[in-house]
């Protein structure tokens, strides 16, 4: 900056003048000091002005304090930790479209190389092994599940029409124990969804009478592997033999479409000869979420496709205005790119042996919280030792309703979020509290998780016994002293109650009466 001088020659003082809030905001530099913190922060209406990006942050940051924690979610079977480095990669890809593929060529073939992977982990047929998979990655594996069923209705519809028959009345067959995105494409397309229902012991759909509600209507039977409310895995296996049967006895070819959102990156790792995928030959399609057991933070799913032949062709749309021919086929447009690679790290970082020692440690974390609820001796276990890293659990004993949902609020004062549910329709009568263990779920975790139960046990018991039950005698009689016969003196005890349980000091109270009834005080 120059020197300025008056008419004489002599140096003049440049001052600047600040504004009063400029000032203030260049000299105190916290946050709390400044009046935005103050300001109630805006709810219905976009602000009239901007505020610094340091107080937007804050007063941001500091509401989501109030938040669970992530990895105390044990309602969740959603990832809550990955390492720094695919954190890292994961942030350096926040602003790509993955719809642009004709731009981001690189990302779109790590995606395909994760179907492909998938498709082989999953035992897809190949005539080769240079042969593409066919699938799709999704924002989760509910959108990858109405894909899937899309496809069953579409080809479902194609055949019928070729028949000249009415192609009006999809129906899917499914347990009551499915998942609420299977509710909601039943009602979105207009799909029949004949639920079989549960009861008390058997907790998953029984392939018997699945089997017995499929019609000529019927697009597919959807199958779970790893039911949502205790984990347990559906025989699949059973369901295609018996399918099969009516199928040659009927002249329909029903197929199966495995609902694998849960346990499909739990499965081929820990039980690689249990045939629930396409080893079977009527699994069509399997949906899976990356951001369950494939690790993947939240935003990720896959549909995979036994054959090209089971993707209808006209639910493929080609764009070219984006640069170039892009084939898509999924409910959304825009997606980003982050969990897309993220998938890929993963696969890539863990190998076939990473991911089966992390199923392996869920599963002795299982084992740890299982022998510790059953020591308490107030809980029956209600999940399979066979099935995804999950524990189901329910009271003994009367009130088990109630106790139930004590025990989860009376946890949540220690940060542990464990949700408690009944059981759906023919099943209700079963409340059931559920603990999903995760990657980030080891052993000091399920030691403190058990040491807290145990605190909580308390609380929930002391709560329900220790309301004292006062019981005392009104009596109501005549005073004596009074001229008017309608007129009387009503004896009220008042008592001191001691939590030493001393006996309690009763004193006569008099109130009078009008007409022989009470003035309504109380």
């Amino acid at each position: 900056m120059g020197n300025f001088y008056d008419k004489k020659g002599n140096k003049m003082v440049l001052s600047v003048v600040q504004g009063c809030e400029e000032a203030s905001s260049s000299v105190v530099s916290s946050v709390f000091a400044s009046r935005y913190v103050q300001d109630p922060p805006p709810r219905y209406k976009l602000p009239e002005k901007s505020i610094p990006k340091e107080a937007a942050y804050q007063i941001v940051h500091d509401e989501l304090l109030l938040d669970g924690i992530p990895r105390l979610n044990l309602a969740s079977f959603v990832t809550t930790w990955m390492e720094p480095e695919c954190d890292k990669l994961m942030a350096e890809a926040i602003n790509k479209n993955f719809v642009d593929m004709d731009e981001y060529p690189v990302t779109t073939e790590l995606q395909n190389r994760c179907v492909n992977m998938i498709a082989r982990l999953f035992n897809a047929p190949s005539t080769d092994r240079t042969r593409q998979a066919v699938g799709v990655g999704t924002v989760g594996s509910s959108e990858a599940m109405m894909l899937a069923g899309l496809a069953f209705k579409k080809k479902w519809q194609n055949k019928r029409k070729a028949q000249g028959k009415p192609f009006d009345k999809p129906n899917i067959v499914t347990g009551a124990n499915v998942q609420v995105c299977w509710e909601k494409f039943s009602r979105y397309f207009e799909v029949e969804l004949k639920e079989v229902k549960l009861r008390e012991g058997y907790y998953v759909m029984d392939p018997e009478k699945a089997v017995e509600m499929v019609d000529e209507n019927t697009i597919c039977v959807a199958a779970i592997l790893g039911s949502t409310l205790n984990g347990e895995f559906e025989d699949v296996k059973l369901l295609n033999a018996l399918l099969s049967q009516k199928n040659k006895r009927t002249g329909w070819d029903t197929p199966i479409h495995v609902d694998a959102a849960s346990g499909g990156f739990v499965a081929p790792f820990l039980y690689p000869d249990l045939e629930w995928d396409f080893r079977l030959p009527l699994v069509k399609s399997i949906n899976v979420s990356g951001h369950k057991y494939g690790l993947v933070y939240a935003g990720v799913g896959w549909a995979i496709w036994r054959s090209k032949e089971e993707l209808p062709e006209e639910l493929i749309f080609h764009i070219n205005y984006l640069g170039g021919d892009e084939p898509t086929f999924t409910l959304n447009f825009s997606k980003g790119s982050s969990q897309i690679i993220a998938q890929y790290y993963q696969f890539l970082r863990m190998g076939f042996e990473g991911y089966k020692k992390v199923m392996s440690n869920c599963m002795e974390s299982v084992r740890l919280l299982r022998e510790g609820l059953e020591e308490t001796g107030r809980f029956q276990i209600i999940s399979k030792e066979k099935g995804v890293p999950v524990v189901a659990f329910a009271f003994k004993g009367n009130d088990r309703k109630n106790s139930a949902f004590r025990l989860s609020k009376a946890l949540r004062n220690y940060g542990w979020i464990v949700p408690a549910y009944t059981m759906p329709a023919n099943a209700e009568n079963v409340t059931v509290l559920r603990v999903v263990v995760r990657e980030d779920f080891g052993r000091q975790l399920v030691e403190k998780l058990l040491f807290h139960i145990g605190l909580a046990l308390k609380e929930v018991t002391e709560a329900a016994s220790g309301v004292p039950r006062i019981r005392f005698t009104v009596e109501m009689k005549h005073d004596a002293n009074e001229m008017n016969g309608d007129e009387g003196i009503l004896h009220i005890p008042a008592a001191k109650l001691h939590w030493e349980h001393d006996k309690p000091e009763t004193e006569g109270t008099q109130v009078p009466i009008m007409g022989g009834k009470t003035k309504g005080v109380c």
